[in-house]
């Protein structure tokens, strides 16, 4: 079973979103969240269940899709490091991905 870290910035960013979602359903918000962490516990089992990120042909780094969120990772040894969280329909920059 891997270990799951997950970076400072990517929990900011998806309690960014989450605070946003709130505004208008709390309970949409907590939902979110609860789903985002089950998913990425899911990893621990199922390294690769993540796919590769479409915009960076050849990438290390691996996606989960949780509309409205996109969740990046990626993989070393057994460790998943959680590095980023966007919504959607931001667009993705390999630099930033790089920088964590």
């Amino acid at each position: 079973m891997a270990r799951i870290i997950w970076t400072e910035p990517a929990l900011q960013e998806l309690d960014a979103i989450a605070d946003y979602i709130s505004l208008d359903s709390p309970t949409a918000a907590k939902k979110l969240v609860r789903e985002a962490f089950s998913r990425v516990d899911h990893l621990a089992h199922h390294l690769k269940s993540g796919k590769l990120v479409e915009e960076f042909e050849g990438s290390v780094y691996r996606e989960i899709v949780l509309p409205p969120c996109r969740i990046f990772y990626r993989l070393a040894d057994e460790i998943i490091y959680i590095i980023h969280v966007i919504r959607e329909e931001q667009l993705l920059h390999i630099d930033i991905l790089k920088t964590l």
